[in-house]
């Protein structure tokens, strides 16, 4: 299983993660809020996106970025969303 081994908040808008495979992965706060995988944002019966990811403005922050456990990020965005859970293997599966 592929693990995190250092996560970098680059920015007000930007996270990096590098991976015990070598691979980094680069996320902006606008792209993982158009991916949250909450069931606000997420049909939990139908799988289907009920956010309107045009909704979601570029220029969105991270007022706050934090471990859930060992398997987790939470993100709290500057437009006041913060209920998404992402696990690792989801982020690292993420293509943005």
């Amino acid at each position: 299983m592929v693990e995190p081994l250092q996560i970098v908040e680059e920015s007000a808008s930007e996270v990096s993660i590098k991976w015990s495979d070598d691979i980094e992965s680069r996320f902006t706060a606008a792209a993982l809020r158009r991916s949250c995988p909450c069931a606000g944002c997420i049909n939990e019966w139908t799988g289907e996106k009920m956010l309107d990811p045009e909704k979601i403005a570029d220029d969105l922050t991270f007022r706050k970025i934090s471990l859930v456990g060992r398997y987790a990020l939470n993100f709290d965005f500057s437009d006041g969303h913060e209920t998404g859970i992402f696990s690792f293997k989801y982020l690292r599966d993420l293509r943005v």
